[in-house]
């Protein structure tokens, strides 16, 4: 399902089975708000969890502005929790995607895509109005990641894949070292995935460091390294991880502004049928200028004043 609109560079967990944090989450600023049914909820509270999400989502007269998108992490297929979940969530107002933990197949996928058609039967069918649920892959094990291709092929709903380093790390008796080194195999196979199925997210680890200014210190290295490898977003465990973290994973100003200076150059070598050509001293093409779009619309999605630097540089020439 490539849906190159939605912008992820945030995907925050809030526990389900917490009122309280539910309500809060809805005045943070957040491209993704997951609720969690999985980890934060123990199996004697599952039930009641699953309710209370079902009312809080019911409760909302409309997503809030600041927020890009609502979801809910069920519980493993593999579990007796997850058909419940799925049963009573997928028509709730106001959901947007359902994040599945432990993929290990591509039959998980086919499961929740079958129940989530029968579920909510208004958003998914041939209507092209029909907002589909989207769904995102939580890849744990070493079979999910020699599976990744089946898993990407699985579903028209898929919309991304989340890396979990933790139960990753458990699965192959491997202990997570700061410069996550041991996962650079998953890491990279990962990313690679999701990009050549078309995925539009592909998100990183979570950083288990939120506290104080070491804590800044590493999530900020986090998502450089992640962003280097090619993941647009992170999983984020506490409300102060992100603001840091969209701020990582969007565009730099000084990179917006030199790929802005690109496009508007470009427009006069192209009318001058100049496919190559140089600016400030390095050379600029095909592949440059398609660069240059891609990264002045994400930085549009975060809100960055583009048209302003487009003023700024109306008079960019090409060398």
């Amino acid at each position: 399902m490539a849906t190159s609109s939605v912008l992820r560079r945030a995907l925050l967990y809030v526990p389900a089975s917490s009122q309280k944090f539910m309500t809060k989450s809805l005045s943070l600023a957040s491209d993704n708000i997951t609720y969690d049914l999985e980890d934060s909820v123990t199996p004697a509270n599952k039930q009641t969890a699953r309710t209370q999400l079902r009312d809080h989502l019911s409760s909302l007269s409309d997503k809030p502005a600041s927020i890009g998108e609502l979801a809910v992490r069920i519980n493993a297929v593999s579990t007796p929790y997850a058909l419940d979940d799925l049963t009573t969530l997928a028509s709730a107002p106001n959901l947007d995607a359902i994040v599945i933990p432990k993929v290990n197949s591509a039959s998980d996928l086919s499961f929740v895509t079958d129940v989530i058609r029968h579920a909510a039967p208004q958003r998914h069918s041939s209507n092209p109005t029909a907002s589909p649920l989207k769904l995102l892959a939580l890849i744990e094990s070493a079979r999910a990641v020699m599976d990744l291709r089946s898993i990407c092929a699985a579903s028209p709903y898929l919309s991304g894949l989340i890396f979990a380093a933790e139960d990753f790390a458990l699965d192959l008796s491997i202990t997570r070292t700061p410069g996550l080194a041991e996962f650079l195999y998953a890491r990279s196979a990962i990313v690679t995935a999701a990009r050549a199925f078309d995925l539009p997210s592909s998100i990183d680890l979570v950083c288990t460091s939120y506290k104080g200014p070491e804590g800044v210190k590493q999530l900020e290295e986090e998502c450089q390294n992640g962003k280097e490898m090619g993941f647009n977003g992170k999983q984020c465990i506490h409300p102060s991880q992100v603001e840091v973290t969209q701020r990582m994973f969007a565009p730099a100003e000084a990179e917006v502004e030199w790929y802005v200076r690109i496009l508007v150059a470009d427009a006069q070598a192209s009318a001058a049928g100049r496919g190559a050509w140089t600016l400030d001293g390095k050379m600029i093409d095909a592949p440059v200028v398609g660069k240059a779009r891609a990264v002045v619309a994400k930085a549009a999605k975060c809100g960055m004043d583009i048209e302003n630097i487009k003023a700024k540089w109306k008079d960019q020439k090409p060398e």
